[in-house]
């Protein structure tokens, strides 16, 4: 792909009250944008590479050519004006353009080559990520990954909003804008406190999760929506006092004996101080590689998505 700097992008902003268009960079654009994701001049100067006087004048010169102020400053603090959101709104969708149209060009040498933003959730990342990047970086040599992870609606969000290539999510996924490659299906266990009574059985009916004090993650997590759905059916007992940020918080807890928590197999893996034992009948969870549909690096999808289906760890069914 073309770097950023490589290519001088211009489009024309046209200015009714003057009978003329002017002339507006993207790398101004990229300015903005970055000052209007951080809030702050000297951290958008870094994101950007540039020194705080560069960007600072620049976003300062659009202002003027243009007409609009669109950031109000004050000594502590950055805020977008009414007429500046608008606007950072349509610079989003430019630079989203301009970068599909070096996109689609890479796409005719490489499928995977320069920069792939992949977000994925917290329940995923650290157990799958581990036994596919070694690999994918040998595969694709010129590919730079950049991953972000956190949250389920945080990561569509950003996908929506052209800030992420593409993103690992549990299904279901609502929104027909989105396009879906599942991936594989992973099997949850019962993780309880070593030598449990019922972790000395080869595998626990479902109906025995109503007199476990269960842990589940916090709001938020689509993992502690799927384990409601499995533990609802029992009218099982959750310990509202603990809501974990995090599987190992989880996963710890169990290890002190407050309680059982339901895990996806991956994340059950190489810990001694927990007993996992199979539930039946058996829930899972599908993963799937989630991109926006207008995407134009559809070739990289495909690749990246069969690449992690033919790596994937024992355990999980590719599907």
């Amino acid at each position: 792909m073309a770097s950023r700097g490589s290519v001088q992008w211009i489009f024309r902003v046209a200015a009714i009250e003057s009978g003329y268009a002017r002339r507006v960079t993207l790398q101004e654009l990229r300015y903005l944008v970055a000052l209007a994701d951080t809030g702050h001049f000297g951290r958008a100067a870094r994101a950007c590479a540039v020194s705080q006087p560069t960007l600072s004048a620049a976003i300062k010169k659009l202002e003027d050519e243009l007409g609009v102020v669109m950031v109000e400053r004050t000594r502590r603090r950055v805020s977008i004006s009414d007429a500046g959101r608008g606007l950072i709104a349509q610079a989003r969708l430019v630079l989203d353009e301009a970068r599909r149209f070096t996109d689609l060009a890479a796409q005719g040498r490489d499928p995977l080559v320069g920069d792939f933003r992949l977000g994925v959730i917290p329940t995923i990342g650290p157990y799958l990520l581990p036994y596919v990047v070694r690999g994918l970086r040998a595969a694709f040599p010129k590919l730079r990954l950049l991953l972000r992870e956190t949250q389920t609606e945080i990561l569509l969000g950003e996908l929506r909003a052209a800030k992420l290539d593409a993103a690992l999510l549990s299904l279901p996924i609502a929104g027909d804008d989105l396009g879906r490659a599942s991936l594989y299906d992973e099997p949850f266990v019962l993780a309880l406190p070593r030598g449990h009574a019922l972790a000395k059985q080869s595998r626990v009916r479902t109906e025995a999760l109503a007199d476990l004090p269960l842990l589940l993650l916090e709001e938020g997590h689509c993992l502690r929506d799927q384990a409601l759905e499995v533990c609802g059916r029992v009218s099982s007992r959750e310990r509202e006092e603990v809501a974990g940020a995090s599987l190992e918080t989880l996963r710890n807890m169990v290890a002190a004996g407050v309680g059982a928590t339901l895990l996806p197999l991956l994340a059950s893996r190489g810990r001694r101080d927990v007993d996992t034992v199979a539930i039946s009948p058996k829930p899972t969870r599908r993963v799937a590689l989630v991109w926006r549909k207008v995407y134009a690096r559809t070739h990289s999808v495909d690749a990246l998505a069969a690449f992690l289906r033919e790596h994937l760890p024992e355990g999980v069914s590719a599907v």
